[in-house]
């Protein structure tokens, strides 16, 4: 058994989950796992479908985006997931989707505005939407520098990853993380869920106004405050 076996078995059903929540479609969207321990993610091999994948054909891969172990050809958003877990000290885990709704709000080059009490259970700000690539950025290494796109974002609009787990890619599609794979597609699909029900609000109501900030504090703090109550 290898040594990677469990980020393997992590990451598979990380993966597996994305087709069966409804986030991609064919062999779009990837999740990964990290072991900070051994410096390496494993994460889903590239245009392979979901029903013929195996924790086995999960490749292994170090911070620097080098293979270590697998014979299949990892991801092509190898490097963004590469980047993210380099810079970023404390997530184990990463996805990326193109989920429809999300998606829609990261090809308008909107934030997602906190409308509700649904958003706000998670954040307390608008979901950011990092600013399109510059071309010089495209023409260099487009995956890595996707990963610097999405930390150049939190750190213009002051953000802190550990607190917003999720951003939309501005013309492209939404990346999330978390403490593990898990939680990473689980944001994946709560982003996916906030994105609907916000543009469903726009449409019935051009005029809504934000969340106050009352409850955005209540909402928050009630899962996640020191003195949260949700939950056992």
């Amino acid at each position: 058994m290898s040594k990677y076996s469990h980020i393997q078995e992590e990451a598979y059903e990380a993966n597996m989950q994305l087709p069966k929540l409804g986030l991609v479609l064919f062999t779009f969207g990837n999740a990964s796992a990290a072991d900070k321990s051994l410096a390496v993610f494993a994460i889903k091999p590239s245009g392979i479908a979901y029903e013929n994948l195996s924790p086995a054909d999960m490749v292994i891969v170090d911070f620097n985006g080098k293979i270590v172990e697998g014979n299949l050809r990892a991801s092509s958003d190898t490097l963004t997931h590469a980047v993210l877990y380099k810079q970023w000290k404390n997530i184990g885990g990463v996805a990326h989707t193109h989920s429809t709704y999300a998606t829609s709000w990261a090809q308008a080059q909107r934030d997602i505005p906190i409308f509700g009490t649904t958003h706000a259970d998670y954040n307390t700000v608008n979901i950011p939407c990092a600013a399109p690539m510059t071309d010089e950025m495209i023409k260099g290494n487009y995956e890595y520098e996707t990963g610097f796109q999405i930390i150049n974002c939190f750190k213009e609009k002051n953000l802190s990853y550990q607190e917003v787990e999720m951003i939309l890619v501005g013309n492209h599609a939404p990346f999330t993380w978390g403490k593990n794979a898990a939680k990473a597609v689980h944001n994946s699909a709560v982003l996916e869920y906030i994105a609907k029900m916000a543009l469903l609000t726009e449409q019935i109501n051009a005029n809504a106004e934000m969340l106050k900030n009352a409850l955005i504090k209540k909402h928050f703090e009630r899962k996640h405050g020191v003195d949260a109550y949700y939950g056992q």
